[in-house]
């Protein structure tokens, strides 16, 4: 079985996942339930930090699109930071970084929010 954990961190403003491990069909209903305790908790300023995430399926990248329209529409947007270099080439060859804002690290995705950039 995968080794997966998602972290919940908040600076009051912004919920912030930490993605540790391997996301993947057998896990991606954490990160599921990760996104849906943020609108539960009216929390759509999400940033999701994967500097600890080693693996991403299409499976887990589902979870991402199965959610962001609903986010975006609550006025919200989920913002991908501090991806290892394999992993964002996995985001890349999708064309993520054409429909989510990608960035360096959490410092950037918070600029972004409040710069009100999001993607469309």
């Amino acid at each position: 079985m995968s080794n997966f954990s998602v972290g919940f961190r908040s600076t009051g403003t912004f919920t912030i996942l930490d993605l540790n491990g391997e996301l993947d069909a057998h896990t991606a209903s954490e990160l599921e339930a990760a996104i849906q305790k943020c609108k539960d908790d009216k929390s759509f300023q999400i940033i999701v930090n994967g500097n600890q995430l080693q693996y991403i399926s299409s499976a887990g990248l589902g979870v991402f699109m199965a959610y962001i329209e609903d986010v975006r529409e609550n006025g919200g947007d989920i913002k991908i930071a501090a991806l290892q270099p394999k992993v964002f080439n996995v985001f890349d060859l999708l064309g993520f970084p054409m429909l989510f804002d990608i960035v360096d690290n959490e410092q950037e995705a918070m600029s972004r929010f409040e710069n009100g950039s999001t993607k469309n």
